[in-house]
């Protein structure tokens, strides 16, 4: 047993806010905002109740090495790792080797630590051994204490690209090296005609005593329509019986984090509740917006729950993950 799970496993079986579904739960998920939710149904759930779909659109390789940066903050967040301050990479981080590749002129604009490369290294060298990107991510999860079930959207080579004003940009060039600051036009997906769902992510969604799938706080557009756009995975969930609920990522028409609203005005979506309702129209059964949004309930044709989505705190994931389950199972 790890020092990790040593840690994690006490303070998850000390959450005694533990909910009962009456089968488990799947979790669509980005990154930083998507792992915050992420984390709140872990500690409420009961052990290997909850499959989390992860996006793979931000997946590419740099410097020799296989770049996963949303699984890896999901898992991080996950195995209490995580640096909380950034909401991405590991705590307590040290930098020794970007000041090294800096002294050589190297590329540095894509920041991994010290104790980061570790993951990034273990997983290129058994992709290039023929194992998958399911397996790898479901053996570090294990390794790191986390019950849940870490899920790729895909095995397969996926790509988002983003065509700017500036030209057409892979998406860590767009949202790292860029900072998102060119005006968006179109997001594209390289691969989606090839790719595939990975086989445990279609026995996730096709559990015939599934409770819920939950649509996170993620960008709708970035993070979560990749996932959407691999085909079988959003005929699956329409196939599936369980209530599919939508946790709006906006607050007040802004975003906690992130680029959310400034992509949805530069695509000519308004960055309101009820436009993430229409972008989500053919998939979820209900949503969930903030308190600062209540006035805009009335434009809301499905059911919707009014309440508080920030999550500055783990309680606050956990009332939020509670709450968003309570409202599934009154679907």
């Amino acid at each position: 047993m790890t020092e990790t799970t040593k840690q994690l496993k006490p303070d998850k079986q000390q959450s005694s806010n533990e909910i009962r579904m009456p089968g488990p739960v799947v979790a669509i998920c980005g990154g930083v905002g998507g792992a915050k939710l992420a984390l709140g149904l872990y500690r409420i759930l009961e052990p290997d109740a909850l499959s989390i779909i992860i996006n793979t659109g931000d997946d590419f390789e740099h410097l020799g090495l296989h770049i996963s940066p949303d699984i890896d903050t999901v898992t991080y967040t996950l195995a209490d790792l995580n640096n909380k301050e950034t909401g991405w990479g590991r705590r307590d981080e040290t930098w020794t080797f970007m000041k090294s590749l800096e002294a050589l002129d190297a590329e540095t604009w894509f920041m991994l630590g010290d104790g980061d490369l570790a993951i990034h290294v273990e997983r290129s060298r058994r992709l290039a051994g023929g194992e998958s990107l399911s397996a790898i991510t479901a053996s570090f999860a294990r390794n790191l204490g986390i019950s849940a079930n870490l899920l790729p959207m895909t095995n397969d080579k996926f790509s988002t690209v983003v065509k700017t004003k500036q030209g057409v940009l892979s998406f860590q060039d767009y949202f790292v090296r860029q900072q998102a600051k060119p005006c968006v036009e179109r997001i594209d997906f390289d691969g989606i005609d090839s790719a595939s769902p990975s086989d445990e992510v279609l026995a996730a969604v096709s559990q015939p005593n599934l409770s819920a799938i939950i649509i996170c706080p993620s960008n709708p557009f970035l993070s979560i329509d990749p996932i959407l756009s691999v085909p079988g995975i959003k005929q699956a969930i329409r196939a599936s019986s369980a209530p599919v609920v939508c946790i709006s990522p906006l607050i007040g028409g802004h975003a906690v984090k992130g680029p959310t609203a400034k992509i949805m005005t530069e695509l000519s979506f308004p960055a309101t509740a009820s436009a993430i309702e229409n972008h989500y129209s053919e998939l979820i059964d209900g949503l969930i917006i903030d308190l600062v949004d209540r006035d805009e309930s009335v434009d809301i044709s499905r059911p919707n729950l009014v309440t508080k989505t920030l999550m500055n705190s783990t309680e606050d994931r956990e009332e939020l993950a509670r709450a968003a389950l309570k409202f599934a199972k009154s679907l």
